[in-house]
């Protein structure tokens, strides 16, 4: 049971992970002295981080407290255990407070344990040996100096990605310790760039740590630099600080802008995050963490932050379960990959397949003119990789060793799996299955990676149709991590098993969806699509229309995804939906008008790219007489969205509403905030109005009820 008293001591989060705060004291190199070295250790493996909720905080307290009441103690320095300083607060219990008393007693915990750090007899030391993520950089953060391992990875404050502040010092403290500017990076900017993470030498690049050391001997090596600094034989010296307000509020609004592009006032996190950076040039460090436990405890109780940690838990958890996978033993082993074509698509799965399974992989095409350019296209990536350094020349070398083409089909005969992307029309994707059935062996796979088409039907004509599943990539295939792997009629479940693992060696997170129209991601995206062009058509202003949904938060407006698409392959999943279902997918004419004359898209760009309407373009749009505000805009693809979503999950395209909502977080980029889409559609009414009922429990992605 969850307990609260206001100075914090009773708090307690349900099944708490406890990270123990384990205290040593240890006679510093050069005779400097000794030091208290306090050890963070959930006991568990480096798969299972630290994390601080309120019991662990405790813990922490205690033996700040001891270390400090130790006779001699010349310094005291915290660090976690092997790899992991800690991944922040346990957002498993924030999402279990239920009134905002609990969140403030949670923030003034925090700010009371951490900034004990900063204020103690004696200088403090974070050891920052590995991950530290939002309160784990805190740790840090409040300590007096910061050494930072050059092997550590996943060091951030990502809390507005997920719809909280830092909360525990940070947005006080890192613009008073590294500046503003350093601040906007790495509260705003990074967080609202796919949560962008920092290395060890960058953090002492920015002025956060003070050191870094090598991470074979880290503690050895910062418990003798602690020393030299104790001894006066090292000095720090940060780089000095610009507190006039127009260099201060220049960097804030720069955040402001950076904000504003990503999610256009929808969130309230980053905003609030910002206040705290403005307010930090002038107010005491008291003020700063009292602000700080407001911010905190505002955001905690708001509809955004529980749709972000229902958010995050999807793609921690859920997305690394798989609901409906087939048992894992039932997977056969893939030695060699085939992929059908060597175009961009074909040529980005190839590289994929290589990088992660390093097996062969063999591309085949028409002629040998397309199968050179295909796998000269991976060799040019792999190359790319060598030039950054991501690759040694060995392992560069035995990768473009492992890649060939060819024009025969016959080099897949003794493939494992086998990927076709070709051209999206069922007789070319027929003929080629049919051409694979009669040269590989009896268990390869054949995979499609069709965007649309129905799996079933490709493989009705072949002689074993359970060897055939749907496998389809979001473009970029290497930086989009969704993998909608689609079982057919007759897909058997070995093939099936065989999919998943091969997904999770592709580090690819897999939902299973039924073989329906365009699946998940397409048959919403078209919605929303087929809906914006309606109201375009009957003669809502284009830039009116395509405005109105940035008000949502999502990454791209219409027509600026339309753009990145491409007309012709819209227009052709749009037409295939509508042969499916053609009173819910009307088919614009405007958009064929488009593709008939070749267009990229709707807009141009100007010098300061801002989308315009060119002459020929607009000579192209035909508009009717009615137009729609902004909010009839939002209103109408919100209703159609909800409503479609109903009818996939009534026709059992996917297990649960959740598994919608992870493909739309990781195959669309919809944002946290909005928990991917059914969330947002539950808290705003929408839901109830056009279904008659919630997609999730009141409580789950949302608040509890009052």
């Amino acid at each position: 049971m969850m307990t609260t008293t206001e100075t914090g001591p009773g708090l307690a989060f349900p099944d708490e992970v406890v990270s123990h705060a384990h205290l040593r004291f240890v006679e510093l190199p050069l005779n400097a002295g000794k030091a208290a070295l306090i050890t963070l250790d959930n006991g568990l493996d480096h798969k299972k981080p630290n994390t601080l909720g309120p019991t662990t905080l405790r813990g922490l307290e205690r033996a700040i407290d001891a270390a400090y009441a130790e006779p001699g103690v010349v310094a005291v320095a915290v660090t976690g255990k092997p790899f992991i300083l800690a991944a922040g607060a346990d957002l498993k219990g924030m999402a279990l407070l239920t009134h905002r008393e609990q969140a403030i007693d949670v923030a003034r915990l925090g700010h009371r344990v951490l900034g004990k750090l900063g204020d103690g007899p004696v200088p403090t030391f974070g050891l920052i040996n590995g991950m530290a993520l939002g309160g784990g950089l805190e740790v840090a953060l409040n300590c007096t100096y910061r050494t930072v391992s050059r092997a550590a990875a996943g060091l951030a404050l990502p809390e507005v990605f997920l719809g909280l502040i830092p909360g525990w010092g940070g947005a006080w403290l890192l613009p008073n310790t590294a500046g503003p500017e350093t601040a906007v990076k790495v509260i705003i900017e990074n967080p609202l760039n796919q949560n962008r993470m920092l290395s060890g030498p960058q953090l002492e690049s920015l002025g956060i740590a003070d050191a870094t050391l090598d991470a074979a001997d880290f503690i050895e090596q910062s418990l003798t630099w602690v020393a030299k600094l104790i001894r006066g034989d090292v000095t720090v010296e940060r780089a000095s600080i610009d507190r006039t307000e127009e260099a201060w509020e220049a960097a804030v609004a720069r955040g402001r802008a950076i904000a504003d592009g990503k999610v256009h006032g929808a969130a309230p996190a980053p905003y609030r995050a910002l206040e705290l950076l403005s307010a930090a040039r002038t107010s005491s460090k008291a003020e700063g963490f009292a602000a700080e436990d407001e911010a905190l405890a505002d955001l905690v109780m708001s509809e955004e932050l529980r749709a972000g940690l229902y958010a995050f838990d999807l793609t921690q958890r859920r997305a690394k379960r798989p609901a409906g996978a087939p048992d894992r033993e039932l997977a056969r082993p893939v030695t060699k990959v085939g992929v059908v074509g060597a175009g961009l698509m074909a040529s980005q799965l190839a590289l994929l397949f290589l990088r992660r399974l390093e097996v062969p992989v063999v591309m085949t095409d028409l002629d040998q003119e397309r199968v050179n350019r295909g796998v000269g296209y991976v060799h040019g990536e792999v190359d790319k990789l060598l030039g950054k350094g991501r690759l040694s020349a060995d392992h560069a070398n035995r990768l473009k060793g492992l890649v060939s083409g060819s024009t025969d089909q016959a080099v897949f005969a003794d493939a494992d799996f086998v990927i076709e992307a070709v051209f999206e029309e069922m007789d070319v994707k027929k003929q080629v299955l049919g051409q694979l059935e009669s040269v590989v062996s009896a268990e390869c796979v054949l995979a499609t990676n069709t965007s649309s088409l129905s799996v079933s039907e490709m493989a009705s004509a072949l002689k074993a149709p359970g060897r055939v599943v749907g496998f389809h990539f979001f473009n970029p295939v290497a930086v989009l991590p969704l993998l909608e792997v689609v079982r057919a009629e007759q897909t058997d479940d070995a093939t099936l098993a065989t999919a998943f693992a091969t997904a999770k060696e592709l580090k690819k997170s897999a939902v299973l969806v039924k073989d329906a129209p365009a699946f998940v991601v397409n048959r919403i995206l078209l919605r929303v699509t087929a809906e914006v062009f309606r109201a375009a058509d009957r003669g809502t202003p284009l830039q009116l229309v395509d405005n109105a949904l940035l008000k949502l938060g999502l990454p791209m407006s219409p027509f600026a995804l339309l753009q990145l698409v491409g007309p012709a392959v819209a227009l052709h999943v749009l037409e295939s939906l509508h042969a499916a279902f053609p009173d819910r997918y009307p088919v614009s004419q405007n958009l064929r008008r488009l593709v008939e004359a070749g267009k990229p898209g709707l807009w141009s760009w100007d010098e300061q790219g801002r989308p315009y309407l060119d002459d020929d373009t607009a000579a192209l749009i035909e508009q009717g007489d009615t137009q729609l505000s902004e909010d009839e805009v939002v209103e109408a693809v919100l209703s159609a969205t909800a409503e479609e979503i109903r009818f996939m999950l009534d026709e059992g395209v996917v297990a649960e509403p959740q598994d919608i909502d992870l493909c739309m977080i990781l195959g669309a980029g919809w944002p946290f905030h909005m928990g991917g889409a059914t969330p947002y559609l539950d808290r705003t009414g929408i839901a109830e109005k056009v279904t008659g009922r919630r997609f999730l429990p009141r409580g789950v992605a949302s608040l509890p009820a009052s």
